[in-house]
């Protein structure tokens, strides 16, 4: 059973995991992990025929992420893995069903490259199509963590990030006009860190 739900499923985030038991995505086509890394969150969507994409500015999960492609979808195009930024991105507005960003927002520099990233990310997002993300907040840590300015915090786990609430977040569904297909959850990690996943269907 173990090793049968990683073959289908990689190490896939769990709250990504929940959504494709939900059945969210199953009419999306080409799909898009800005910062996939090595590739984990793709597992699935390279083993069930998606039009699979990723972005990364490492070139060795680059490397990683075209070698797991090729291993299980031979016919996923490795040009469709690139070495860019997530406010570079090389595709062009309206291109993608799905776009996936796990645990990359949260290094954004200040309050301007955070809108940056998100900007460009919005705007590949197809009418219809789906924003999942995964990133640092301060939702339920507010009087742990010390303020450095420009949007960054440091955490109690010694680590400095940047950090948004829930107002922000409302604001920017709100901005774009977006529709929260899941209610915005954040898991407290024993008041070490905070995480929140933020669903949006670009209508």
């Amino acid at each position: 059973m173990h090793s049968s739900l990683r073959h289908l499923y990689g190490n896939i985030d769990i709250y990504l995991f929940d959504q494709l038991l939900k059945g969210r995505y199953e009419d999306c086509h080409k799909v898009i992990d800005v910062g996939c890394g090595g590739g984990r969150n793709l597992v699935y969507f390279l083993n069930n025929g998606f039009e699979v994409y990723g972005i990364d500015p490492n070139p060795a999960a680059i490397n990683t992420a075209k070698t797991l492609s090729e291993s299980l979808a031979p016919n996923n195009p490795l040009m469709n893995f690139r070495v860019s930024t997530a406010e570079d991105m090389p595709f062009g507005a309206e291109y993608f069903d799905l776009l996936i960003c796990s645990a990359v927002l949260h290094f954004a520099k200040n309050e301007i490259h955070f809108r940056e990233m998100l900007l460009a990310m919005w705007k590949v997002i197809k009418p219809g199509g789906y924003f999942f993300s995964r990133l640092a907040s301060d939702i339920g840590i507010e009087n742990l963590v010390e303020d450095q300015g420009n949007g960054r915090y440091l955490l109690p786990d010694g680590t400095e990030r940047f950090l948004v609430n829930e107002q922000v977040l409302l604001d920017y569904t709100e901005e774009f006009n977006g529709y929260l297909y899941e209610p915005i959850k954040t898991t407290n990690v024993q008041n070490q860190r905070c995480m929140t996943t933020w669903c949006l269907q670009k209508l």
